[in-house]
């Protein structure tokens, strides 16, 4: 593991300590690599993952489009909050996993938030 990674990873250690996903408010986590996006839907009282998704699933692929970038990042935000809708889930905490709160991560965040998730 590099250093950039290593302090990305020190960095989420420091904000699970402060959250908690529930069964009313779940948490959902990110996942970014240079070439795709993923998040999953986790309650950490039941040690459950509720619903996964990311751009390398087929769904998500038929629609031919870059996957590492912005433009894929709101689509994808868009495609996730419709899918977690669909599962029941509409209140979330978004745990940005170290990463910062910039470029694709906050693209995907804010077209969740256009897709009628709350957090």
């Amino acid at each position: 593991m590099n250093r950039k990674e290593l302090l990305r990873v020190k960095r989420h250690n420091r904000i699970r300590m402060k959250m908690q996903g529930t069964k009313d408010k779940p948490r959902l986590v990110i996942r970014r690599s240079l070439n795709n996006l993923s998040a999953q839907i986790i309650d950490d009282t039941e040690n459950k993952v509720l619903f996964s998704f990311s751009t390398a699933n087929k769904d998500f692929r038929q629609k031919g489009i870059a996957y590492g970038n912005i433009k894929s990042a709101i689509l994808f935000g868009e495609a996730f909050s419709k899918m977690a809708k669909e599962k029941g889930i509409s209140k979330i905490i978004f745990d940005r996993a170290g990463y910062l709160y910039h470029g694709r991560v906050k693209a995907f965040a804010e077209s969740l938030r256009k897709g009628g998730m709350e957090f």
